[in-house]
C-alpha cells in the first residue's frame, strides 16, 4: 500500500479528533477524542518507519501508548470525583466550583 493512504486515513482520524474535542461538552466524549487523535499520530509513525525501515520510531510509539494509558487512568479518576460531587460530567458545570 502506498504511504499517501496511511498519511489521508491519518490526516482524518486527526482532524475527526480536533473537532470531537473542540465542539463536545462531556469530558469522557473529550478524552476518547484525545486518544484518537494520539492514535492517529501513532498510524503515522508507525506508517513512516515501516517505510523507511527504522524502528526507532515503533518504539517510540510503545512509549507514547503507556504513557496515554497512564492519562487516561488519572483523568478518569479525576473524572469520577467531579461526577461524584456534581453529578455530571458537563464542562460547564466544572465552572461552579470552588477552588
Amino acid at each position: 500500500m502506498p504511504i499517501n493512504y496511511y498519511l489521508y486515513l491519518s490526516a482524518i482520524l486527526f482532524v475527526m479528533g480536533a473537532f470531537g474535542v473542540m465542539y463536545r461538552r462531556t469530558a469522557i466524549v473529550k478524552f476518547m477524542c484525545i486518544e484518537l487523535m494520539l492514535n492517529a499520530v501513532n498510524l503515522l509513525l508507525v506508517a513512516f518507519s515501516t517505510v523507511w525501515g527504522q524502528t526507532q520510531a515503533q518504539v517510540f510509539v510503545f512509549f507514547i501508548m503507556a504513557v496515554a494509558a497512564a492519562e487516561v487512568a488519572v483523568g478518569l479518576a479525576i473524572l469520577m470525583m467531579i461526577y461524584r460531587n456534581l453529578k455530571s460530567t458537563d464542562d460547564s458545570i466544572l465552572s461552579k466550583m470552588k477552588w
